[in-house]
């Protein structure tokens, strides 16, 4: 399913030409007309044919993508879960390194049952909370405790000057992992995903 069309936008009444994109918490439009519209705030997302109509807090928005109306309306009133767009499933092995978040350790206890705060070797997944550029060092011996097929997952704070996006790519490189996925864990976190490159495992 497409993530994005140029189509004809209604918003409050105005008309235009504009670019509609499903995010993962939020639709945004860009071109004549602008707006950011957080799943979250959204009151009624229904399929008016091949036209996408959400209502908000004495807003309208219409947007005439297509064939795809009704599974982007679904998309918005549904929208994937943190632990869903992780990926992780029931009865994989998941290690937690490092402190996360006492709600977010709980929804990964309900999601699977094998979930330790200590790192274990043949692990699915492993959870690498991470807050400086200095400790990513430890994502070779991480790669040890990983499947073949496995990722790892580093969460770290969002706009820190102590650890970026480009500090993880280049530590998981030096420690023979490459980055494919990056998702919002959090206000305040990002997780980026690492694993063994294909022709490794």
């Amino acid at each position: 399913m497409g993530n994005e069309s140029t189509c004809r936008v209604t918003y409050d009444g105005q008309t235009a030409e504009a670019k509609a994109l499903l995010e993962t918490e939020e639709l945004i439009v860009r071109g004549a007309i602008r707006v950011k519209v957080p799943f979250r705030d959204v009151k009624e997302a229904v399929a008016d044919g091949n036209a996408l109509v959400l209502r908000w807090s004495g807003h309208e928005l219409r947007a005439e993508i297509g064939k795809d109306a009704a599974k982007w309306a679904e998309k918005i009133r549904n929208p994937k879960s943190v632990l869903d767009k992780l990926g992780v499933k029931a009865q994989q092995k998941v290690s937690i390194v490092g402190k996360l978040d006492g709600t977010f350790v709980a929804d990964l206890e309900n999601r699977t049952s094998d979930v330790s705060a200590r790192l274990r070797k043949a692990s699915d997944v492993i959870f690498y909370a991470c807050d400086r550029r200095e400790d990513l060092a430890k994502l070779a011996t991480l790669r040890e405790s990983l499947v073949a097929n496995g990722a790892i997952w580093v969460i770290r704070p969002k706009g820190a000057a102590t650890i970026s996006e480009s500090d993880v790519m280049a530590a998981g490189k030096r420690a023979g992992l490459v980055d494919t996925k990056v998702v919002k864990f959090s206000e305040t976190h990002t997780a980026e995903k690492l694993v063994i490159p294909v022709t490794e495992r």
